[in-house]
């Protein structure tokens, strides 16, 4: 990219993530797309909820185009947590209805590209529509989106497993509705990528499908991207001083099990050498309450905005993602690659794909299990930030680029090369 595209395009960005009191990595990859798009002229609009006020995060949407508030119907619960079951016509009819609103806008615009949780959208669009969308999470085959079930990674390509998902026994008739509705959904999200264009934002998701969908080439991977405005600004301030001997170690995430919080504050718990780790957390979740209790010696900041959360991890010697999930394309372990920071996780999930984006052999440091990570972490020595040298690929100008060759393809899928 870089400078006025010529044959500027005019694109419609869809997401349900936004607007949000607290938007996510999704959201935040959206609107930094945006942005860079916008940037390169480019005409760019986005649709998204109507179930928050734009007005609540007005800053954050003020990426240079019209916001239309017009999908509806994804926090419907159709009862499904009471009923213990997933409902067959639930993900079909929010789809549904989200590709009407789609079709609304459609002949204004010469791509639309959808980013968010029901990838079944592709299959109520027609072949014509010149669609993309970019799948952010497990949910092409997982209706809970996380490949996550009862603390462990869920393998299972088994539809009727699922129900144990919904709830923790199920009987005959909830396993066969749940069944029911998990291959109905898998079989639309499979109609859909064979009729559209469809990115993965890592190398794991586009791999890990071919267990529930079969070994094709199901679309192309664009890795998960940032804005690298506030990365440089905060990269040229001096780091604050610093405790002799006393090692900063911060962690942003939602908690929940699936992020290694309390994992990781447990494989610490008890040793008598975690005197010097000053251990800061950003972020918010059902573990908050229960953690801050757990472990009064860190330090909780609560849900924190994208700044502060950044601010805090460039303050930081270290920066730990504890997730014991198959994290995707975490942002923030990418985030903190580009502040220069040494940066502790599982060897598990899109991390490992991350090193492409590090400025120096150790400065991802991947374990095999948590107890090694806080092994290794108790071992570290504070050293200056990496020099980085990675950041120009990871920013959202760069991955605008190629989004955009792949806008300019016919409509259909991606063929492979």
């Amino acid at each position: 990219m870089g400078g006025k595209d010529l044959n500027a395009m005019r694109i419609l960005l869809v997401s349900e993530d936004i607007p949000a009191p607290s938007m996510g990595g999704l959201a935040k990859h959206v609107l930094a797309l945006a942005r860079a798009l916008v940037a390169d002229g480019h005409r760019v609009d986005l649709m998204g909820n109507d179930d928050h006020s734009p007005t609540a995060v007005a800053d954050e949407l003020d990426f240079g185009g019209r916001f239309f508030p017009e999908l509806s119907g994804q926090f419907a619960g159709w009862k499904e947590m009471s009923l213990g079951v997933f409902m067959p016509p639930k993900r079909s009819q929010i789809a549904r209805g989200f590709a009407r609103s789609i079709l609304r806008r459609a002949a204004d615009y010469e791509v639309v590209h959808y980013h968010g949780h029901l990838p079944n959208v592709a299959r109520y669009l027609p072949a014509s529509l010149n669609f993309i969308q970019t799948r952010h999470d497990q949910g092409s085959d997982c209706l809970l989106h996380t490949r996550f079930r009862r603390g462990e990674i869920c393998n299972s390509t088994d539809s009727g497993s699922c129900a144990g998902c919904r709830t923790w026994n199920p009987n005959w008739l909830q396993q066969q509705i749940s069944t029911i509705a998990v291959r109905r959904f898998r079989s639309e999200v499979s109609e859909g990528f064979r009729r559209h264009k469809t990115v993965f934002v890592s190398d794991l998701l586009k791999n890990n499908l071919k267990r529930s969908f079969g070994d094709r080439d199901w679309g192309v991977t664009v890795h998960n991207f940032i804005d690298a405005g506030p990365i440089r600004a905060l990269a040229s301030r001096p780091r604050a001083v610093r405790d002799p001997g006393a090692v900063r170690v911060f962690i942003g995430c939602k908690l929940y099990p699936a992020k290694g919080v309390d994992a990781f504050l447990g494989a610490l718990a008890g040793r008598s050498d975690t005197g010097r780790l000053q251990i800061e957390i950003a972020g918010d979740g059902d573990d908050e309450a229960a953690l801050r209790v757990r472990y009064p010696q860190v330090r909780f900041h609560g849900w924190q905005d994208g700044a502060s959360t950044l601010t805090m991890a460039a303050a930081a010697d270290a920066v730990v993602v504890p997730s014991v999930w198959e994290e995707p394309c975490a942002s923030t372990v990418l985030e903190a690659l580009l502040l220069g920071k040494t940066v502790f996780a599982l060897r598990r999930g899109g991390t490992p794909e991350l090193a492409a984006y590090a400025s120096g052999p150790d400065q991802l440091r991947l374990h095999d299990s948590m107890e090694a990570l806080a092994d290794a972490l108790l071992a570290f020595e504070p050293r200056p930030d990496y020099r980085v040298t990675t950041l120009a690929q990871a920013d959202a100008q760069t991955a605008a680029g190629r989004l955009l060759a792949l806008y300019r393809l016919p409509p259909g899928p991606i063929a492979p090369s």
